[in-house]
């Protein structure tokens, strides 16, 4: 059996209600909890996008993935190797600012992850962040410091690096024709 780590699927699926049902009903039943998830629309506003980051090992991420390909509303499905991608994700964090002093050393943290101010009060920053996970959890470490009132991750968004597209894997070829207008 191989090493348990994380794996990043997308997927482009049908824009409707109870396409994300099915897909966390899939892994739920498999026995796989999802470790961070990611929906939006896509150029196309009839197909969404989802990125799945989940904990399994290489032979299981390929069931996983096959099991996917097999649900009616999902067009797309491929495997985004973390070698080979960009990955971003939003970090919303509001910190305990009483002073001034504090508040002005919380800024200067920011400046420094290049984080952006979105509000200020007199008792609390509340600060955006995008970037790699690494750089969100140093942030997080060193702002607990002043206390993180609230924190709000959106989830791992994944693209390949290069030409190659999640479209490359579909179902099969021509059968879907996305963001194009076909008479």
């Amino acid at each position: 059996m191989s090493e348990v780590k994380r794996h990043t699927l997308a997927a482009i699926v049908d824009n409707e209600a109870g396409v994300l049902s099915q897909v966390s009903r899939l892994f739920s039943r498999k026995g796989y909890n999802i470790e961070s998830l990611a929906v939006g629309t896509t150029s196309d506003p009839a197909v969404s996008r989802i990125t799945i980051e989940v904990l399994a090992d290489d032979d299981h991420i390929l069931l996983l993935a096959n099991q996917l390909r097999k649900l009616f509303p999902i067009h797309s499905v491929k495997l985004v190797p973390a070698s080979n991608s960009i990955r971003r994700e939003l970090v919303l964090l509001k910190v305990k600012a009483p002073t001034s002093a504090v508040r002005s050393e919380i800024i200067q943290i920011a400046n420094i992850f290049r984080a952006n101010i979105l509000d200020v009060s007199i008792g609390s920053l509340t600060l955006a962040l995008i970037g790699e996970e690494s750089k969100t959890i140093a942030i997080e470490r060193i702002l607990e410091e002043f206390e993180v009132l609230e924190l709000v991750r959106t989830g791992v968004i994944a693209l390949e690096r290069g030409q190659d597209t999640i479209y490359d894997e579909t179902k099969e070829k021509g059968e879907f024709n996305y963001g194009k207008n076909v008479l």
